[in-house]
């Protein structure tokens, strides 16, 4: 089910927001063994670069992915396998002007390429027969795709996961040096995240570093309350920074993400007949 909430981004397409926001660099790379390279048309002569990392068990929960603005699909290349280990397939997607990705970086076109994402990521796991529940990640930038997402789509997703993600937008546009007074640039005219996740009441979980030093781990704290979900969890990582979540926690934050999606599985099991849980 599609929601009408729909927010206008054309002040975040300034160009002088662009240029801090987004952080594009190309990639030809093919895709290592075991994952799939696919090409998402989003729009008439633009199509957006994926790389999927599938887990054999067609009954796998599969990870709808949006990394962060200085990442690229291909840089996921050693990290996608252990998600694999744990028995998850990882779907990553890059943004236009990304990896093999055409077009130039833009927030309107971002949110508008989400959904059509979802669509083709939806229907290839159909065609593949791939029935495990469905997630939708977002690492830092990625968060706003994710909840945009998590906003239109609550019937198709079983699960969310936000990592580093953004709760207001101004004050990450300060961070990164916007003047967003002379741009004339108020939260109404940002991501809306926080109206997002108040939408979305099926399970989350929300990571984020304890020093992250581009978006405070407040900003967590308050995805957290504004969540509408009854099961929702919240995981700071101590002496973590933006950037090394990974690196701090190990084999430990893939298992924490494969507890969260078994939780997700039984949740859709069946009941017998005269079965009480």
């Amino acid at each position: 089910m599609v929601t009408t909430y729909t927010p206008l981004y054309e002040k975040l397409d300034h160009p002088e927001v662009l240029k801090v926001l987004f952080h594009p660099r190309k990639d030809e790379s093919s895709a290592p063994a075991g994952a799939i390279d696919f090409d998402i048309v989003v729009d008439d002569n633009v199509k957006i670069g994926a790389r999927f990392h599938v887990a054999p068990d067609m009954t796998a929960p599969n990870i709808l992915f949006f990394h962060g603005n200085g990442e690229i699909v291909s840089d996921y290349d050693e990290i996608g396998p252990m998600y694999v280990a744990q028995g998850l397939s990882l779907l990553a997607v890059d943004y236009r002007g990304y990896g093999r990705s055409d077009g130039e970086p833009m927030v309107s076109a971002m949110m508008n390429d989400a959904h059509r994402i979802m669509q083709v990521v939806k229907q290839w796991l159909a065609g593949e027969k791939r029935t495990g529940p469905f997630v939708v990640m977002g690492r830092s930038l990625g968060s706003v795709s994710a909840l945009e997402l998590a906003a239109s789509y609550q019937d198709d997703i079983d699960g969310l996961i936000i990592e580093s993600g953004i709760a207001q937008t101004m004050p990450l546009l300060l961070c990164l040096g916007i003047d967003v007074q002379s741009l004339g640039i108020t939260e109404a005219d940002g991501f809306g995240n926080m109206k997002k996740i108040a939408r979305f009441s099926k399970p989350t979980y929300i990571l984020h570093a304890q020093h992250d030093q581009f978006i405070p781990v407040t900003s967590a704290e308050a995805l957290q309350a504004q969540c509408a979900a009854r099961s929702k969890e919240f995981q700071m990582v101590p002496g973590a920074d933006h950037n090394t979540i990974i690196d701090r926690t190990g084999r430990l934050y893939f298992e924490a993400i494969k507890r969260f999606t078994n939780k997700l599985g039984k949740s859709q099991r069946p009941r017998r007949p005269g079965v009480r849980r």
